[in-house]
C-alpha cells in the first residue's frame, strides 16, 4: 500500500497538475514548463553538501553531481523527463544528489534541447553527442550506465539504439522510470488508467508528442523505441506504477526486450505517482526505489568490469 506521504502527494498533484490540456504550441509548452519545471522544489530539497559543476562545452550542456565523501565508483549518464518540452537538470537535483549519495557514483545530467524550439531528433542527437563526449573525457563504457525517466526513459532507449547502430561501445547497464516509449499512444493503459493516474490524462500525451514530433512519424524507432530493434542492448531495469497511463509503455517495452533476448527486469509498483523516485525528501518510496536501482547498477557494473555473465531470469515482474 502506498505510504500516507504518497497518497497526500498524489492528491496535490491531481489538484495542481492534472488537466485536460488544449491550446496552440506556445500555450502547451508554457503550461508544461509552469507545472513541471518549477525550480522552487529543487532549491528547497537539494542538500547543501552536494557538489555541482556546470558544463557548457561546445554543444554539450549539463551538470555533474557528486558527493565529497568518497571517490566515484562509476558514472551515471542521466536524461531527465518533462515530455521533451520542459524541465532541466536543475529540477532534478534532489534526485540526482540522492542517487549520487546512495551509489557513490558521479552523475552527469544532460540539459538537452527541448521542443517546440528544438524538435525531434534534437534530444537524441544531444544525448548521443554527450555520451561520446563522456567517452572522449576518459569514461570507460564498462564503468558507465545510462538512465532516465518518462520522456528521458524513452530517450535512454533511443540513445542506446542509435549508439549501437553507429558501432559505439555501449554502457554496462540502463534503467528507466515510467518510460514514454510509444508516442503513437497505442497502449491500453492510456484509457484504462485515464482516471487513476494522478498526473496525466491519456489524451494529453498525444498533444505533447505532436509538439515534439511535428511532421515526423510517431512510430519512428528513435522517437518511440517501443518499435525499435532492441537487440544487443545492455541489461535493463524498468520501473512503473500500475496506475499510470504509461503502464503499457513500460510493460510492452519489457516484453519486446525479452523477445530480443535482453536481460530485463520489470518492477511494477502499486499506486505510486508518475516517476515517484524523483520525489526525494517527500516519499519514502523514492529512497527505497533508488536503493533498488543502485543495487542493480552496482551489480551490472561489477559484472561488466569482471566480464562475468549475469545468470538471472530474463524478466522479473514484481508488484510492490
Amino acid at each position: 500500500m502506498p505510504s500516507w506521504q504518497s497518497r497526500l502527494l498524489q492528491l496535490g498533484i491531481r489538484l495542481l497538475i492534472k488537466r485536460r490540456v488544449q491550446g496552440n504550441e506556445a500555450e502547451l509548452a508554457a503550461f508544461a514548463r509552469k507545472k513541471l519545471a518549477d525550480p522552487r522544489f529543487a532549491e528547497r530539497m537539494t542538500p547543501k553538501d552536494v557538489c555541482l559543476e556546470q558544463v557548457q562545452e561546445n554543444s554539450i550542456k549539463g551538470e555533474w553531481v557528486w558527493w565529497k565523501e568518497e571517490p566515484a565508483k562509476y558514472t551515471i549518464f542521466y536524461l531527465h523527463g518533462g515530455g521533451y518540452v520542459a524541465c532541466s537538470p536543475e529540477n532534478y537535483r534532489p534526485f540526482t544528489a540522492e542517487l549520487a549519495r546512495q551509489s557513490g557514483a558521479r552523475i552527469f545530467a544532460l540539459d538537452y534541447r527541448l521542443a517546440p524550439e528544438h524538435r525531434f531528433p534534437a534530444p537524441v542527437d544531444d544525448a548521443v553527442k554527450a555520451y561520446r563526449w563522456l567517452l572522449a573525457k576518459g569514461e570507460r563504457p564498462d564503468n558507465l550506465v545510462i538512465g532516465g525517466d518518462s520522456a528521458g526513459g524513452g530517450l535512454t532507449i533511443a540513445t542506446l539504439t542509435a549508439l549501437r547502430d553507429a558501432g559505439d561501445p555501449l554502457p554496462a547497464a540502463a534503467f528507466c522510470f515510467s518510460p514514454w516509449t510509444d508516442l503513437a499512444g497505442t497502449g491500453n493503459s492510456m484509457m484504462t488508467n485515464d482516471r487513476r493516474d494522478p498526473m496525466f490524462y491519456g489524451a494529453s500525451l498525444p498533444l505533447f508528442a505532436k509538439l515534439y514530433l511535428a511532421d515526423a512519424s510517431s512510430t519512428d524507432p528513435l522517437a518511440s523505441p517501443l518499435y525499435a530493434d532492441l537487440s544487443q542492448l545492455p541489461p535493463l531495469q524498468i520501473y512503473v506504477s500500475d496506475t499510470e497511463v504509461l503502464l503499457a509503455d513500460a510493460t510492452r517495452l519489457a516484453a519486446r526486450a525479452k523477445e530480443y533476448g535482453l536481460n530485463v527486469e520489470l518492477l511494477i509498483h502499486h499506486g505510486q505517482p508518475h516517476v515517484w523516485p524523483i520525489f526525494v525528501g517527500l516519499l519514502p518510496e523514492s529512497t527505497q526505489t533508488i536503493s533498488q536501482v543502485v543495487s542493480f547498477l552496482s551489480r551490472q557494473v561489477n559484472l561488466r568490469v569482471n566480464a562475468l555473465p549475469d545468470k538471472r531470469p530474463v524478466v522479473v515482474t514484481e508488484v510492490v
